[in-house]
């Protein structure tokens, strides 16, 4: 069976920046890229927030430089999914596409989480081109124009009042009648002159030809009073929840009720020695791409201390 010291499992800028300190560190990491190489930062256009890029860079170039830099180094970069681990005893043993099993002396968990979709075709249509699952990566270039996001939790209310500092007009589209935000929320929203509420609507489609251009909805869905209308808006974002990739790891480490991998007193530390997890699989809070990478950084550093002290 393979061996190695260090084991990264996931991508994204966390998986990539932790492979780069690894690697550094002369643990010769190997890392195996997920079921989306890049993670979901290749889902977006533009980034203009990640430092380093005063002109700002494409989510793909972001990733491909990170990825580069990490095999200057020495990370060996594999495809492959890890379909199971086995966290009881230290060498940990994982499986890779239901086949190849390697062991580690550490693992970095970088798997990320996925933002949740209606499930529209429309949806994968517009990827990164008036459709977003992030308000504070995209907001800022939607200034003085027209924004939806749909949903009616914190997460909503919160993108829409963050939108609404940006842009002219913010509609919220709201399934029920009511929102099932925190009080505090719902008052920053409903009392917010930029931000519309529509309760009792759903979004069955959207409209644009290079970019969206606007939503059809319904309103009342299934009643008698059900209608049809169109609602021209700039961009469209998703804020009904993200759903973290960590269900390989649930029989070994504890998880929050979301599904986060929980660590210890805010370090990339969980419950089991030797293993770490890093980015948005343990991050219900920021999901930022530098918060990210940060905690990978974190994470090598963690698992080379590990390796020092055994």
């Amino acid at each position: 069976m393979e061996k190695t010291k260090c084991l990264i499992i996931g991508s994204g800028p966390a998986g990539y920046t932790a492979a780069i300190y690894a690697s550094r560190a002369n643990l010769s990491p190997i890392l195996y890229e997920g079921i989306q190489p890049g993670g979901q930062l290749t889902t977006t256009s533009t980034i203009e927030n990640f430092p380093g890029y005063p002109d700002g860079t494409t989510g793909d170039d972001l990733m491909a430089d990170l990825r580069t830099q990490a095999e200057r180094f020495g990370a060996e970069i594999r495809s492959g999914i890890v379909t199971k681990v086995d966290f009881s005893a230290s060498p940990y043993i994982i499986t890779i596409d239901d086949n190849d099993t390697i062991q580690a002396d550490t693992v970095i968990i970088s798997t990320g989480a996925s933002a949740k979709y209606l499930g529209l075709e429309d949806e994968k249509k517009f990827a990164g081109r008036g459709v977003s699952a992030c308000a504070t990566c995209d907001g800022f270039f939607y200034r003085k124009k027209t924004v939806a996001v749909v949903g009616g939790g914190d997460t909503a209310c919160e993108e829409a009042t963050y939108l609404s500092s940006l842009a002219e007009k913010v509609f919220l589209i709201v399934r029920k009648d009511y929102l099932r935000a925190s009080s505090i929320m719902q008052k920053r929203v409903l009392e917010n002159p930029k931000i519309q509420v529509l309760f009792n609507h759903n979004v069955e489609g959207l409209y644009g030809e290079r970019k969206v251009a606007g939503m059809h909805l319904i309103k009342n869905l299934g009643q008698p009073d059900e209608s049809h209308y169109d609602v021209d808006t700039d961009g469209f974002f998703l804020a009904i929840g993200h759903k973290p990739n960590s269900d390989v790891f649930k029989p070994f480490l504890k998880t929050d009720a979301a599904g986060y991998i929980v660590t210890i007193d805010g370090t990339p530390r969980t419950e089991i020695p030797g293993v770490f997890a890093a980015g948005d699989v343990a991050d219900p809070v920021y999901r930022q791409a530098i918060t990210a990478a940060a905690s990978g950084c974190k994470a090598a550093i963690e698992a080379e201390r590990y390796l020092s002290n055994l």
